[in-house]
């Protein structure tokens, strides 16, 4: 019998199963190879490391960072990749690569840099999955290195100023989903009727941008003008995850057609 995988990861909130970029880019390739993950959402009892969130858990290894999980559950044979060209193949590594570097930051400032949406949003969810001290420590060392992550990758000559870096990352983040747009076009994912690693990141940066209700929603706005966007995830969220009501709680059901049974993600 296969090594037991666990994953810990930040839980849900808007109808998502991870509030959490990487946490959702590992849950949907996992999903989308058939990885039979346990997860173990992150709550105000959590003793465990937060710090490199997500993180999976074999009886051999640990391991965190979504590039690096999904090595490995490729090399486990969970691979949704495997039906895609060379090209196609190259193709993925440069879209990832182009959601770093331009839909990445400005994920990040509108969840931790953004003061409205941090102190009314962000900073009370995140704390609420946290257990008192660090609930009052946790939240503002991962909005201090959000907006680090920002400056280290952006706030180079000539952009100087925090403003002049906000209007850029903004511009750039609304011109990458305009090229992803474009790219899915009427299609269902991005190579196809088969989702594969670059849907997983897409739908990973997107969902929680596109699902949380943030008071300043600059990039939310235009993200909503693209429906096909849109459609995306809410297509993967309906086909992949499913909410179910039962006895007054909030249950996020997996189903993991390959392995033919079903897990609970969340507090149920």
């Amino acid at each position: 019998m296969a090594a037991p995988l666990e994953l810990s990861c930040w839980g849900g909130g808007w109808g998502l199963p991870s509030v959490h970029s990487e946490s959702l880019v590992v849950m949907a390739y996992a999903k989308f190879s058939g990885a039979p993950l346990k997860v173990n959402v992150i709550d105000n009892t959590w003793r465990g490391s937060r710090g490199d969130v997500p993180i999976l858990t074999t009886e051999d290894n640990v391991v965190s960072q979504p590039a690096k999980i999904l090595n490995f559950l490729r090399k486990q044979k969970y691979n949704a990749d495997y039906e895609l060209s060379a090209k196609q193949g190259a193709d993925t590594l440069a879209y990832i690569a182009l959601l770093e570097e331009k839909l990445l930051p400005a994920v990040l400032h509108t969840f931790w840099v953004e003061s409205d949406n941090y102190f009314t949003v962000t900073k009370p969810w995140f704390a609420s999955q946290i257990p008192f001290p660090l609930s009052l420590i946790l939240p503002g060392r991962m909005s201090r290195g959000a907006l680090n992550r920002i400056l280290l990758t952006r706030g180079q000559p000539p952009l100087y100023h925090l403003r002049e870096v906000e209007a850029q990352i903004y511009r750039d983040a609304k011109e990458c989903l305009n090229l992803l747009s474009n790219r899915l076009g009427t299609s269902q994912f991005f190579f196809g009727n088969t989702p594969s690693t670059l849907d997983a990141y897409v739908f990973g940066f997107l969902a929680p941008l596109y699902k949380v209700r943030f008071p300043k929603i600059q990039l939310q706005e235009h993200l909503k003008q693209l429906s096909n966007l849109c459609r995306f995830c809410d297509d993967i969220l309906s086909s992949y995850f499913r909410i179910s009501l039962g006895d007054g709680w909030l249950r996020w059901i997996v189903y993991y057609f390959k392995v033919g049974h079903v897990l609970y993600i969340g507090r149920g």
